[in-house]
């Protein structure tokens, strides 16, 4: 079973919102999925009904996504220099590993078989004119 911050941890990557006092189940998460032919499961239902091996998973999607959030703003360290005798700097540095966090946050998501949260969005960018 996964602890109470691996809980937090994947609602947060997922791009779901912090829950507070509220305990979240099959009647107070608003985080749900259409997972197989006639079902409907929420988050939190689907955390707390892993198998062993589904578990393992998460666990390594979870380890996987903290390394590659740390290194975001790390990658900041070298903003100020362009190069330094043979090393340059990847000026995509930030959105490249901003882009790949994001892709790794989405696979667990289809893993786990919820869409991203309102943090995550859907992936479309929306232009409105007005």
């Amino acid at each position: 079973m996964l602890t109470d911050q691996q809980l937090a941890d994947t609602r947060r990557y997922m791009g779901y919102s912090m829950l507070g006092d509220i305990v979240a189940d099959d009647n107070s998460d608003s985080a749900y999925g259409w997972v197989s032919a006639g079902a409907w499961q929420t988050l939190a239902h689907r955390l707390k009904t892993l198998r062993p091996e589904e578990e393992t998973i998460v666990v390594k999607y979870l380890t996987t996504l903290a390394t590659l959030e740390d290194a975001i703003p790390a990658s900041g360290d070298n903003l100020d220099t362009d190069q330094a005798a043979v090393w340059y700097h990847n000026k995509n540095e930030v959105r490249d590993r901003t882009k790949l966090y994001t892709q790794w946050r989405r696979q667990l998501c289809g893993f786990i078989g919820i869409a991203p949260g309102p943090s995550l969005g859907n992936g479309i960018t929306q232009v409105i004119r007005g």
